[in-house]
């Protein structure tokens, strides 16, 4: 339904996500159903609601899909009233269809006057007026197109619009046109709505767990717990009002941040210009950029001029960048592919020049409004996230379930123990109130107080999360991705040589371009590059800064409209000035170089892999192109005599000792060509070779450290990265990924071409097959001790992808390095190791790395800022030593979550038994012992018990994150028991007293059986929440918890004292027998000892393993995890991978990629003996 743009040539790396990122906008592909109002259902229901006092309205609150079956009827989404929405999760919507009645003639208004295919569905569901029906979903208009027969994104208007039609808007719509517009594409405006307190309460009230606790409080005031009852409805109502504070404070920061109104300058198509609101503005729209920049509030394609834009808020990355004029071509425009001439809103525009009004500013024309930009995709993801699929949180909802079923079994003894000596109010009370107990309404906020902890001293470590839950989620990270260039090497570089080359071959090695004679070389270092000078400072990529200044060239702009300079090139357009440095300086030369001035710039683009510049010298006399890249693909578009014969092992060599390597070309342009219009294609063909330039990167100090850490906890460490092979191969054995005594395999792939079937190849790494015989090499590679990576190009990576899908699990499993990979690869490869059930990681700067940061179960970006939308985790530590940090807070998160979820179930079953077993001696709890339990006991300890710090040391074993396996239902199983016998034991010795006096006919006088329960749960509960609080190895030691520990302590001193000696008036408030006999009491003490020792040892027995024991009498089960599955048939195929050994493609074209489909992330994978098995199974003879 998005109906996304195409192009002919798909360029990756977008800085900022695009619209149309599906992963951004998740829902462009739903199940839509149509339905319409029948009145008599419509009546029928209200009715239900009067006779229900509501509860039916409160069911379809909760289930809003209910209310549409029971009031409507099926219907053809042409006739719908209602629609019900399934997204790409499995999540149900209900939306409502709008109706609006369209100006007359605004059909033929929207979009372009030809009669394209898509102007045809532009014919809307008709009635007696023209009507434009919609919905909005999300934030998202979506309308009705009766050819289509469907409901599509309103961006469907302008998905075909070409460079070439953008550039046809400069002269701007008509009013009428734009006011047509306006109608159709709806306001220009991210509204994130603010809601009013009134409208929050009402919501929040009904929330299931707070119908529960006013269902709960309305029972215990009719069984006359007023104090009880009382105390617990101000604390929910504490509660309430700080949750809606802070939910009305997000949402006024969201929606502050998120809406951008400004004044712009627009051209009308009379040729006038009119200052309108950013609100007004539509797709078509061609606006006026001033010198001095704006904060953007639309997308723009930018016509002329040059743009030098800040796009940290979307990217996280402080570099700004350089925007430049979208080509005059036939392509289909899109914002991904032509990012580099797109300017995205919410980013700051610094400074314009060039192409507005007499010189200065810029032209640009809306391409996309509201949520349909790229901060509008990005503000619902941040409202509307995708559902955190984490097997403890799936979990805790089925415990919940099955605590009800215990809660029901309690219901059903209770009945039957009170039915003969009860009434019938009394009996249906005594019933419900087991309910309250077993399901404890603070579960789901108690879980959440470990994260928040976490999240706290996350903060303290310059570590920012806008996402708690991920936190959990971190402790289960398999594997880890790493960018290379600023995340693991340093972010800036330093020339380290340069190379001349051509037909003869290369010339010497020299240290700076500075010492290069004057040549074309000097001169493309000079102006091969994107830099700008702001307030005089030039800014830029570190990489051009370091290499402009390198050549002691100096960069000039032009002043006010630049004629003088336009004059003094020739009449050209000139975007910047590159003058050599003063004759003095060159005093040994016998030539020089002279000024050259910019006129065109095809910025760097992470797909391409190069960049381009056109220049012309003074007076306009010549014109030269100069082209920078990968020195691969900029050999690739040079004329191959003008290519040095050594060229690959000149590359080789500099590559393998880590240096970053571009290569450099040029070319002669013809004097009638016409350089403000010319097209990027006919700059970069039939080039010069000029040389090459090296550039030393260094490892972080931090890095090595980090992956040492990473690599002891037996996480898998991977680097992707856009950097050459043998470049990130070096990296890679800097910092630890590769040891030295491993070896480095490549996976070469050859293309598939009409001629011949792709093909693929596992070679060695050069030095090792050099060194010693190619067999021996083999021989020693499959001894079991011997350990090997995988390294994979970008291109072999897609090819792998596409034509060699048997062999893509295998090779995943055991590469190392991706080099060469574009931003959308990134992304792929995330993916393709989710699909292998694989709890990813990805740690990048947040420019390139975007898609993956967000497809990524966690991603870290290295950014100054405080949070970024670009990933869940900041960090402003600008190296990787956070992500060790991160995982140990992570794990530690979520081992007390386990603690806290195990706490609060233990304790709603230890006051289910204590009442069971009172009930059947005919007694109950007093009022004010549940507030004692409850609030004292229970609750400070709940708040303080996530307190404890994350150990010292990241341990090989992760942490579980299944509530419902052997080990955690049978502790609580176990615990259960005991707690039940500890009761059990000390009312059972309490009746064979000789002192002991039965219990009399009413139960609201206190009791031997009532108080004798309280003492010994009361111990429960605290010595529970030691046995259940975990440490080692994820966690500090209970010491290290001062607080909790000294609570622990102060609450047994006062259980001590209520057994011992609680004096009269605290015997009075809590209705506690007055029990004389001192060796009781000691006998209490000591019982409660011994079910403190018995549960505490059982829970280290279950620590240590005991009951795994059980899962023997069911047999071996294969791994539900596709990369275990994976790497058992490797074990057992030791001739893998098949070295120089030819391999041809199995399936032809492309569609080979269909061979092998991985179930999703969040589906039951298939067996080892299954699929998997098959699959993998056919390469074993290999």
């Amino acid at each position: 339904m998005d109906g996304a743009g195409t192009s002919e040539e798909q360029l990756s790396g977008l800085s900022s996500p695009s619209p149309g990122s599906p992963l951004l906008c998740p829902h462009s592909n739903m199940d839509v159903k149509g339905y319409k109002f029948v009145r008599w259902r419509v009546w029928l229901t209200r009715l239900a609601a009067v006779l229900s006092l509501g509860l039916i309205l409160l069911l379809f609150h909760w289930r809003p899909r209910l209310a549409v079956l029971a009031r409507c009827c099926s219907c053809s989404l042409a006739s719908a009233e209602i629609l019900t929405l399934k997204d790409s999760y499995g999540r149900q919507h209900v939306v409502e269809v709008l109706r609006e009645v369209a100006e007359e003639g605004s059909l033929e208004l929207v979009g372009e006057p030809e009669d394209n295919e898509w102007r045809d569905t532009v014919t809307l569901y008709k009635e007696e007026k023209t009507v434009l029906r919609y919905y909005v979903f999300e934030g998202l208009r979506y309308m009705w197109l009766d050819k289509k027969g469907a409901f599509c994104l309103v961006s469907v208007l302008s998905e075909d619009w070409t460079c070439l039609d953008l550039h046809g808007y400069q002269n701007g719509l008509s009013l009428q046109e734009q006011r047509s517009r306006r109608r159709t594409y709806g306001p220009n405006i991210i509204d994130v709505p603010v809601k009013s307190y009134v409208k929050l309460l009402f919501e929040e009230v009904l929330n299931p767990f707070y119908v529960f606790q006013v269902f709960s409080i309305i029972l215990w005031m009719i069984d006359e717990y007023y104090i009880y009852a009382v105390c617990i409805f101000v604390i929910s109502m504490l509660s309430i009002c700080i949750s809606l504070y802070e939910i009305h404070k997000q949402s006024v920061t969201l929606h502050n941040m998120a809406q951008v109104i400004t004044t712009v300058t627009i051209r009308r198509d009379s040729g006038l210009e009119e200052s309108v609101s950013s609100v007004n503005l539509v797709p078509g729209d061609c606006f006026v950029i001033p010198p001095e920049g704006m904060l953007l509030p639309c997308d723009a394609a930018l016509l002329t001029g040059e743009c030098l834009v800040n796009e940290g808020m979307l990217t996280g990355e402080s570099i700004p960048v350089l925007k430049t004029p979208l080509p005059h071509t036939e392509k289909t425009y899109s914002s991904e592919s032509e990012r580099r001439h797109t300017l995205f809103c919410g980013t700051t525009l610094i400074q314009a020049r060039g192409g507005g009004p007499r010189g200065s500013g810029a032209i640009a024309v809306v391409v996309n409004t509201g949520f349909f930009t790229a901060k509008g995709c990005l503000v619902s993801s941040i409202l509307h996230p995708r559902p955190m699929n984490f097997r403890f949180y799936r979990d805790s909802a089925k415990f919940l379930l099955l605590l009800g079923f215990v809660a029901l079994v309690g219901s059903i003894y209770s009945f039957v123990i009170l039915f003969r000596d009860s009434t019938v109010k009394s009996l249906i009370i005594r019933s419900l109130d087991i309910v309250t107990i077993v399901v404890p309404p603070a579960l789901p906020a108690a879980m959440t107080t470990a994260t928040i902890y976490a999240q706290h001293r996350l903060k303290s470590h310059g570590v920012f999360c806008i996402s708690p839950p991920c936190i959990n989620v971190c402790a289960k990270v398999s594997v880890f991705c790493f960018d290379k260039t600023g995340t693991l090497t340093e972010e800036g570089l330093d020339v380290w040589g340069v190379m001349e080359g051509g037909p003869a071959g290369f010339s010497e090695l020299v240290s700076g371009p500075s010492l290069l004679p004057p040549g074309h070389l000097l001169s493309g270092l000079a102006c091969c590059h994107t830099v700008t000078l702001l307030n005089g400072q030039p800014l830029g990529d570190p990489l051009d800064l370091r290499m402009v200044e390198s050549t002691s060239w100096t960069l000039q702009e032009p002043v006010d409209n630049g004629e003088v300079l336009n004059a003094e090139f020739g009449g050209h357009r000139v975007l910047a000035v590159m003058r050599p440095p003063a004759q003095e300086l060159q005093a040994e030369e016998t030539a020089t170089s002279e000024a050259l001035a910019i006129v065109q710039r095809f910025p760097f683009s992470s797909a391409l892999r190069r960049m381009s510049v056109v220049t012309v010298t003074q007076g306009g006399r010549s014109a030269l192109a100069f082209i920078k890249g990968s020195p691969e693909k900029v050999a690739s578009l040079c004329r191959a005599e003008s290519v040095p014969s050594q060229f690959s092992s000149y590359l080789n060599s500099f590559s393998k000792e880590g240096l970053r390597v571009l290569a450099l070309a040029f070319r002669p342009l013809d004097g009638d060509t016409d350089l403000t219009t010319i097209q990027r294609k006919e700059v970069e063909k039939d080039m010069e070779f000029l040389g090459l330039l090296m550039m030393k990167n260094l490892v972080k100090p931090e890095s090595a450290q980090a992956i040492n850490i990473l690599t002891l906890a037996g996480l898998r460490t991977i680097m992707v990265t856009g950097d050459n092979i043998l470049t990130a191969v070096n990296v890679a054995k800097s910092c630890g990924m590769v040891g030295s005594d491993e070896r480095v395999i490549f996976v070469n792939t050859t293309p598939y071409t009409a001629q011949d079937t792709p093909t693929l190849m596992f070679n060695l790494e050069e030095d090792a097959v050099s060194n010693q015989n190619s067999a021996v090499v083999s021989l020693g590679l499959y001894q079991e001790d011997s350990r090997y990576h995988l390294a994979i190009s970008g291109d072999s990576f897609a090819c792998l992808c596409d034509f060699f899908p048997e062999y893509l699990p295998k090779v995943l499993l055991r590469t190392t390095v991706f080099a060469r990979m574009t931003p959308d690869q990134k992304t792929q490869l995330v993916k393709e190791l989710q699909k292998l059930n694989y709890c990813v990681g990805m740690c990048g700067d947040g420019a390139n790395d975007c898609g993956a940061l967000k497809a990524a179960d966690v991603g870290v970006s290295l950014s100054e800022a405080e949070a970024s939308v670009a990933s869940p985790f900041t960090s402003k530590t600008n190296n990787i030593s956070c992500v060790p940090l991160l995982i140990r807070e992570a794990r530690c998160s979520l081992v007390t979550s386990f603690s806290l979820f195990a706490y609060m179930a233990m304790y709603s079953l230890i006051q289910f038994c204590s009442v069971l077993i009172l009930y059947t001696v005919k007694t109950v709890l007093f009022d004010e012992q549940f507030l004692f339990i409850d609030i004292v006991l229970v609750t400070f300890v709940a708040i303080v018990m996530g307190r404890g710090g994350p150990s010292a040391v990241l341990h090989p074993v992760r942490p579980p994150a299944s509530l419902l396996s052997l080990p955690v239902i049978g502790s609580i199983f176990i615990h259960l028991c005991m707690v039940l016998l500890g009761q059990l034991a000390a009312i059972l010795i309490a009746m064979k007293e000789d002192w002991y006096v039965p219990q009399n006919l009413t139960n609201t006088e206190p009791s031997i059986e009532n108080t004798t329960v309280f003492y010994s749960s009361g111990f429960q509960y605290i010595f529970i929440a030691v046995v259940v609080t975990k440490g080692y190895p994820h966690k500090k030691p209970l010491y290290h918890n001062v607080l909790y520990l000294c609570l622990l302590l102060v609450l047994t001193a006062i259980m001590i004292w209520l057994v011992v000696y609680p004096g009269y008036f605290t015997a009075e408030f809590f209705s506690l027998y007055n029990i004389t006999n001192i060796e009781f009491k000691v006998l209490l003490l000591g019982l409660a000892a011994l079910n403190f020792i018995i549960c505490f040892f059982a829970e280290v027995l279950i620590e240590m393993g005991v009951l795994n024991c059980l899962h023997l009498l069911r047999g071996t089960r294969p791994s539900k995890k596709q990369y275990k599955c994976v790497n058992k048939l490797l074990s057992n195929s030791p001739s893998w991978p098949p070295l120089n050994e030819l391999l041809p493609c199995m399936s032809h074209g492309p569609l080979a990629q269909l061979a092998v489909v991985y179930p999703p992330l969040d589906t039951q994978p298939p067996k080892c003996n299954d699929s998997m098995n098959s699959i993998l199974s056919r390469q074993c003879e290999y």
